[in-house]
């Protein structure tokens, strides 16, 4: 196995790891953060939640050095972009915990909750357009997998992008029939990203980029 295609690997394994642990997070955090005392559901969901971090910046640390062949800015501007959101992410994990500690019913519980749904929209949602246009265009640009993968994540971009501001205009929930909607084609871009690297790894012959030897 050649080191680009070891390093494509961990970049799907990673990307797969953030739909693992993004889902079961949400989901056991919700009971709490609903004003519910389910302290251990939501520890629990943090767990997944501190994982998801970790894996959102081992997506970009491991393509890193394919991507930059690509173009150096946009891949360093990927990696940021991708800290930026696990930063994001771990901001809302110190607002569940302190809840978790205060308890559903303290004075405090509302801002807390409030903290959480802010990070909340700026990492999976405002980071996760900004995100697919730095890593779709290097993908895209580079050929270094099918075109339809970027395509779908460029498009989806723009869309959850405006549908975050709508959030923050007050016109729709982020979690409601628009935010979803507006979610499903930067999922699916991922998803399939995550996949196709597994499985496949990267086409830099086609490209035309420099291949690193088996190690």
């Amino acid at each position: 196995m050649t080191t680009d295609r070891r390093l494509a690997l961990w970049a799907g394994i990673f990307y797969l790891g953030t739909f693992i642990t993004s889902f079961p997070a949400l989901a056991l955090k919700t009971p709490l953060l609903s004003g519910e005392a389910e302290p251990g559901l939501a520890a629990w969901g943090l767990v997944f939640e501190i994982t998801l971090a970790f894996t959102c910046a081992g997506t970009a640390i491991a393509i890193l050095p394919i991507a930059r062949r690509v173009s150096e800015t946009l891949a360093v501007g990927f990696v940021v972009s991708r800290t930026l959101e696990a930063g994001v992410i771990l901001t809302g994990v110190v607002a569940v915990l302190a809840l978790i500690n205060l308890g559903p019913t303290s004075a405090s519980a509302p801002a807390l909750v409030e903290l959480h749904d802010a990070a909340f929209l700026l990492g999976p949602a405002f980071m996760s357009s900004l995100n697919a246009f730095l890593l779709g265009t290097i993908m895209l640009r580079g050929r270094l997998v099918p075109r339809i993968i970027p395509i779908i994540g460029l498009i989806g971009a723009p869309l959850l992008l405006l549908s975050s501001y709508g959030v923050v205009l007050g016109l729709w929930e982020q979690t409601g029939p628009v935010g979803s909607i507006a979610a499903i084609p930067i999922a699916l871009w991922e998803f399939s990203l995550g996949v196709w690297l597994i499985t496949k790894g990267v086409r830099l012959t086609e490209a035309g980029l420099p291949v690193t030897a088996r190690a």
